[in-house]
């Protein structure tokens, strides 16, 4: 595996084990930024107005072709939350109605669908999945228990974000799409993870992060809609899309793309992820992390006395794995690990569980892992932190 860490910004005195939570950047993509940012200071009304506006248009194609969707379908927002803020405001529910999703999914969009389902004396459903997973035909199961005769639209996570779990998203899609719901996915983890085509994927609705795995500027995400839901999603901000004085032949584009000022320079460093990722062959480096979570997953099962969450395949499990452990303290259990250890790694709770998750990138290495098994164990030892 080749080592890319002078490629990255990040301080070598710590073991960096956190790529999924808001990602790193490059260097030839920061500079990319810092240059975007520069042209926007030095000309401000112009690249605004115009320059910003031609360099966002292209940006939004390639986006468009590198997650398999039609540009006029998809826009720009700072983060997967913003994306879901958009659509849950907009849904229109009816009182009585139910969205269904999972007890897996990101806290922060739990609570905006609990938020505009209350509004409306609707109800956000999340169905438990058992854990461990034993197989994908169990989370079909699972998963459509929590159906009712109320449920209109289904909500998942492609990539679950405290879990790291791949989720069997497209045959849930094709289910929904069947007993007529509307599918809306989350999918902050999956643009340069795993393998994406929207349109093939078949969802109503998706949103994903650019600043995660593509490696982008913080602040950089989608939200794609397919034309036939695209009339009842309200922009989040009204500005100056909205009925336009010079409207394009997309409303959708007008009402998403125009609020008001703002730095969207790392929107414009898309094109640059994506060269960066082609020229050092990122699909080969992916399968090579893949290779270290999974050889490396039973081993920190076995240290930490724990059953895997999944079976340790490629079907499950990308370049996250979350190591169950018991601990009454997570947040003092993550900065000790920094702290003393010099290791930047989540240690999420979810349920009645927490894990400690690693995630690995270009720039990782066995050693990252090995010092995780160490200070995992000396922290057994010499510690109450975990049992």
């Amino acid at each position: 595996m080749i080592d890319f860490k002078d490629q990255f910004l990040l301080d070598p005195k710590i073991t960096f084990l956190n790529f999924g939570s808001f990602g790193a950047c490059p260097k030839p993509v920061f500079e990319k930024y810092q240059q975007l940012q520069l042209q926007l200071e030095r000309e401000p009304v112009r690249f605004i107005v115009k320059d910003g506006m031609e360099l966002l248009a292209n940006s939004r194609k390639q986006l468009a072709s590198f997650v398999g969707c039609h540009s006029d379908n998809i826009v720009y927002v700072t983060n997967p939350s913003y994306a879901i803020n958009t659509i849950a405001k907009s849904f229109p529910f009816k009182p009585g109605d139910e969205i269904l999703s999972t007890n897996l999914e990101y806290g922060a969009l739990d609570r905006t669908w609990n938020y505009y389902a209350k509004k409306a004396g609707a109800e956000y459903v999340q169905q438990a999945l058992s854990l461990p997973i034993s197989s994908k035909e169990q989370v079909l199961a699972d998963f459509w228990k929590g159906y009712s005769k109320n449920t209109k639209a289904i909500f998942i996570s492609q990539i679950t974000s405290a879990t790291g779990l791949i989720l069997p998203v497209k045959e849930i899609v094709d289910e929904a799409k069947k007993r007529g719901l509307i599918t809306i996915v989350d999918g902050a983890h999956v643009p340069g993870h795993i393998d994406l085509n929207i349109e093939e994927l078949g969802a109503d609705i998706y949103t994903g992060a650019c600043h995660k795995w593509m490696m982008a500027p913080k602040g950089a995400s989608f939200l794609y809609v397919n034309k036939e839901n695209q009339s009842w999603v309200d922009p989040a901000i009204i500005s100056w899309g909205y009925e336009s004085d010079n409207p394009s032949h997309s409303q959708f584009l007008d009402y998403h793309q125009t609020n008001g000022t703002r730095d969207f320079s790392a929107f414009l460093t898309i094109p640059a992820c994506i060269d960066f990722m082609e020229e050092n062959n990122w699909k080969e480096v992916a399968k090579d992390c893949r290779k270290m979570v999974i050889d490396n997953a039973q081993r920190f099962c076995d240290l930490m006395d724990a059953e895997a969450l999944s079976p340790i395949n490629e079907e499950f499990l990308g370049q996250l794995f979350s190591i169950p452990v018991s601990t009454a303290d997570p947040m003092g259990l993550h900065d000790l690990l920094f702290e003393k250890y010099k290791i930047e790694i989540p240690v999420p709770k979810e349920n009645d569980r927490c894990y400690v998750r690693y995630s690995i990138q270009g720039f990782n290495d066995q050693k990252d892992l090995d010092r995780l098994a160490e200070a995992l164990v000396d922290i057994r030892k010499t510690s109450n932190l975990l049992a």
